[in-house]
């Protein structure tokens, strides 16, 4: 179809003429639809941005939630960590340091302060930023008490192995053969020596036995003496145990160890005697700690059941004269 000519009339010339429309309207025109055009657009993107999500906002939003629910999900696993923590903390103080006689650890390092929200504050622009430092604060929490935990299992681990050293080296067997318990003669206290025919301290536990039964250190620890240098010991040997004990044994036959010579529980030293200020053949074992003699009674709880230790108790503490 022809595009439809327009026609005015000319008064001055008093004809129709075809109109023809001014280059200036058809721009201004041109504008209008343009503005108009970009008008609806804005408003056509504002509602969409405003009511209706991208696909790019779309998957960033289901990003952030998965986030969300993985912080969550964090948080509940640290606040597990703290719980358990708690409880090694709590075994730590009132079992493991009590065995080992360890002062507790102070509560000002078990709390291990971070100083506070401050340090976390560059995270204050972030999105969901109070969750991400509270999940920031309990793990720094948690990692620097496992430090201090760490550090007191290091230290219990110590105390374990010199708690290990000092049984090892505490006199803990009788010294020589004794399972039916006959062997006890004379115990710690007064007796009547058998020399002299009076009262005297007797320092030591006399075990009666054959010449040349076989004498055992009772710990571990280092020979300081093996001669017969003792007056009324006769042959004697000194072990020296550390921790301040030490234990001798007198009126050998015969040496089995030097001075000087490292031994362990159990070991042979040697052979039982009658040398020295002896009426037969014995052993006379004493004890020291901290350099004073104390009963040899009460350190065989290794090697005897709670009722051979009250049967040796009652042999020992009979009144009667000692061998030396």
């Amino acid at each position: 179809m022809a595009k439809k000519v327009k026609y005015f009339y000319n008064p001055a010339n008093l004809r129709f003429e075809k109109h023809v429309t001014p280059r200036w309207v058809w721009t201004l025109r041109i504008l209008g639809w343009i503005c108009t055009a970009g008008v609806f657009a804005s408003l056509i993107v504002w509602i969409a941005y405003t009511y209706f999500d991208s696909p790019k906002e779309r998957y960033l939003k289901d990003q952030i939630s998965q986030m969300e629910l993985e912080l969550d999900f964090m948080n509940n696993k640290l606040d597990t960590m703290g719980v358990i923590l708690g409880e090694l903390a709590e075994r730590d103080d009132n079992i493991y340091r009590v065995i080992f006689e360890a002062e507790p650890v102070s509560r000002s390092e078990r709390i291990a302060g971070i100083g506070g929200s401050d340090r976390f504050k560059r995270m204050n622009k972030l999105d969901n930023s109070e969750m991400l430092k509270n999940t920031a604060m309990k793990l720094e929490l948690i990692r620097r008490q496992m430090v201090v935990q760490s550090k007191s299992f290091d230290e219990i681990t110590n105390l374990v192995q010199d708690k290990e050293k000092l049984l090892a080296h505490t006199p803990s067997i009788q010294p020589v053969s004794n399972k039916d318990l006959e062997r006890i003669a004379s115990g710690f206290g007064w007796r009547i020596h058998p020399i002299y025919k009076f009262a005297k301290f007797h320092e030591g536990l006399d075990f009666t036995a054959p010449k040349g039964t076989d004498v055992f250190a009772t710990a571990d620890g280092t020979v300081v003496q093996s001669d017969n240098n003792s007056s009324g010991y006769g042959n004697v040997i000194v072990i020296d145990h550390g921790y301040g004990y030490k234990t001798r044994y007198a009126h050998l036959s015969a040496f089995k160890v030097r001075a000087g010579q490292k031994v362990k529980r159990g070991e042979l030293i040697g052979l039982v005697g009658n040398s020295g200020l002896s009426t037969a053949p014995h052993l006379h074992y004493e004890v020291e700690k901290n350099n004073e003699r104390v009963d040899p009674i009460n350190f065989f709880y290794t090697d005897l059941t709670a009722e051979e230790y009250a049967r040796m108790i009652e042999l020992a503490n009979k009144s009667n004269q000692s061998y030396d």
